[in-house]
């Protein structure tokens, strides 16, 4: 195997690792654990050094979640929900350093569906749109395939690029959260795709990999409890141009969820 292919291979199992719910690893690199059990013990030393806390993203407080919350609730429409998140600040992805302005949505304001995925991009933080990149374009081919190119309202769990693209975390998540539900909210969407396993585990409680939620149904529910829409999770765009073996999946999901959507009665 060459050098090309080999890191393909290592990207692809990467992918698949991140999909399936593994977010973490344990070391920052390899251990050859053969050789160290070649090794002799070091004697115990009497006071250990305490672990250090990896450093990570500002944690969000309650007070900011319910900012939030009045901040959405107030607005009437999707203009006034998209000036309120431009002003919200309760999220830290925001002071990061990667994201230049908010990503709210793209798509008609009385879609017949609503698409969530996890975070903005680069290319979708310089278009100030979600989904605009090459998985973007996937997306937009897939939606087509079944009937619903330019009939999807589309946005993220945040709406500020992530420091290196990373996955935003729980925290970011719920501070977002009031802005995503307001969106629902006024779009009243007949059904819900949940694209990735950050966007299902955000929207749905979910702590299952998306292999296996992937194609399964679900009634997601407001945090008010005034609106309950059915959902779908699968397999997000950029995770099959790295792993084109899962298409045959999300083609299936895609197709269970085009033939509910036509069942449904029209408002």
């Amino acid at each position: 195997m060459n050098r090309p292919q080999a890191t393909a291979v290592a990207e692809s199992l990467l992918a698949f690792w991140a999909e399936a719910g593994i977010d973490a690893a344990l070391l920052e690199a390899p251990t050859d654990r053969i050789a160290e059990g070649q090794r002799p013990l070091a004697p115990r030393s009497a006071s250990p050094t305490p672990l250090r806390a990896n450093p990570a993203a500002p944690p969000v407080r309650p007070p900011a979640i319910e900012a939030a919350r009045e901040a959405a609730a107030a607005c009437a429409d999707l203009e006034a929900l998209a000036a309120a998140i431009e002003s919200f600040e309760g999220c830290p992805i925001r002071f990061e350093g990667a994201a230049t302005r908010p990503v709210f949505s793209r798509g008609p304001a009385d879609a017949p569906v609503v698409i969530i995925g996890e975070a903005p991009g680069a290319e979708e933080d310089r278009a100030g749109q979600p989904f605009v990149g090459k998985a973007g374009k996937m997306l937009d081919r897939m939606l087509a395939a079944i009937g619903l190119a330019d009939r999807v309202f589309i946005t993220n769990t945040v709406f500020w690029r992530p420091a290196g693209n990373r996955t935003p975390t729980p925290e970011e998540q719920l501070a977002c959260k009031p802005f995503v539900e307001q969106a629902i909210r006024l779009v009243r969407p007949r059904m819900l795709l949940l694209v990735g396993a950050p966007a299902t585990r955000s929207m749905l409680g979910q702590v299952e990999g998306i292999n296996r939620l992937h194609g399964r149904w679900f009634e997601w529910r407001s945090a008010e409890g005034d609106l309950e829409v059915p959902a779908l999770p699968t397999f997000h765009p950029a995770f099959l141009m790295r792993t084109p073996s899962a298409k045959a999946m999300s083609w299936a999901d895609l197709k269970t969820f085009s033939e509910r959507l036509e069942r449904l009665p029209r408002p």
